[in-house]
């Protein structure tokens, strides 16, 4: 544990902003910029062309050395709703937190610059948003784009993702990955305030923002439509920043089930000794958690020691009915096998166990 405040009980109950001036739009979109003059335009072009007119964009130049700040003048001399925004490079966290500070909507939308808006994501959203008060944020199904671009393990994410549009089908697979694609998040204003906005961590700040709203009981939704296209490339920041790295991604994870399923726990059951198993339980005892045992199948690993601790067969896991269980596993097969395993051991999902990847 990394020492921060208790949040006690789960709870995100918030009144409606009463704070927003009269006149002012009902949607703030939050764009973060950096060199990105290739696409940007199109991207603005997709937001101007929305059926829902209500909004307001503020644009965040993070530092830009191409013509993106030119760009977004010229639009902005055309379009008042457009706002420009400048700073030296922060980063997106920090361009993101500029732009929240001056909007004024009740709801915050994310967009960035190379994706593009379908001309209904704002309304549908909207939409979407009203028909639940528990909802804190809304997301959409995607389309990587260009698809020659998009290999192959960007299009098993991408199934996955659009696989997931209840909240019950997002919380189950929490901790295999983030199950809102950050570019399409509609987000209430108030909860995103309580519980303290983005924030710099060294992992990816979309992934630990949902976490944080879902620790505080906070509901996600998802239209069950294609309503942006998310550009794909080696140039993305997903792909090139050490945040949005695998070990980072898991940081983040333990951090999260430390503060929350694994709260009052006596420690933790991994199931799967290989090499995902094996990366979990390090850094979970690196984080201060109780590794208890590992499970595995491989008639080779039962019997070892990994970490200190015994590699049992499945039964062997009913001697630590205090644990909570962990599927740690890369396949999605193999996953689903390990949770009908803890099923008919009177496991019950995120009561008793979770599923990482």
């Amino acid at each position: 544990m990394d020492g921060e405040t208790d949040p006690g009980p789960r709870t995100l109950r918030t009144p409606e902003r009463d704070s927003i001036v009269s006149g002012s739009p009902l949607v703030s979109v939050l764009l973060p910029v950096r060199n990105g003059a290739p696409w940007l335009r199109e991207a603005l072009d997709s937001l101007a062309g929305q059926t829902f007119r209500d909004f307001e964009i503020l644009a965040v130049d993070d530092g830009s050395e191409d013509a993106s700040p030119e760009i977004l003048r010229a639009r902005a001399r055309e379009d008042g709703r457009l706002r420009v925004l400048t700073q030296e490079p922060r980063g997106i966290v920090q361009a993101l937190e500029t732009a929240r500070a001056r909007a004024r909507g009740r709801f915050l939308a994310r967009m960035d610059a190379d994706d593009l808006a379908f001309p209904e994501r704002l309304a549908r959203q909207v939409d979407f948003m009203a028909s639940d008060d528990r909802l804190v944020a809304v997301g959409s199904r995607v389309a990587y784009f260009p698809r020659k671009a998009v290999r192959q393990g960007a299009r098993r994410y991408e199934a996955w993702i659009n696989r997931l549009v209840s909240h019950e089908a997002m919380e189950k697979d929490l901790f295999v990955e983030c199950p809102l694609p950050h570019p399409t998040l509609l987000l209430k204003a108030d909860p995103l305030e309580l519980v303290g906005g983005y924030r710099e961590r060294g992992w990816p700040e979309d992934y630990d923002l949902i976490l944080r709203l879902w620790e505080l009981g906070g509901r996600f939704g998802k239209v069950p439509e294609v309503l942006l296209r998310w550009r794909e490339g080696r140039e993305r920041l997903s792909r090139t920043h050490p945040a949005y790295s695998r070990e980072s991604f898991l940081r983040c994870k333990v951090h999260a089930l430390l503060r929350t399923h694994l709260r009052d726990r006596r420690g933790v059951v991994v199931w799967g000794a290989g090499p995902v198993g094996k990366a979990f339980g390090r850094e979970l005892v690196g984080q201060g958690g109780t590794l208890l045992a590992y499970v595995d199948l491989h008639p080779r690993r039962v019997g070892q020691e990994i970490h200190g601790v015994p590699v049992i067969p499945p039964d062997g896991a009913k001697e630590y009915p205090g644990g909570f269980s962990v599927a740690a596993v890369a396949q999605p097969g193999a996953r689903e096998e390990i949770r009908g395993a803890l099923r008919a051991q009177g496991r019950v999902d995120l009561e008793d166990f979770v599923a990482v990847a």
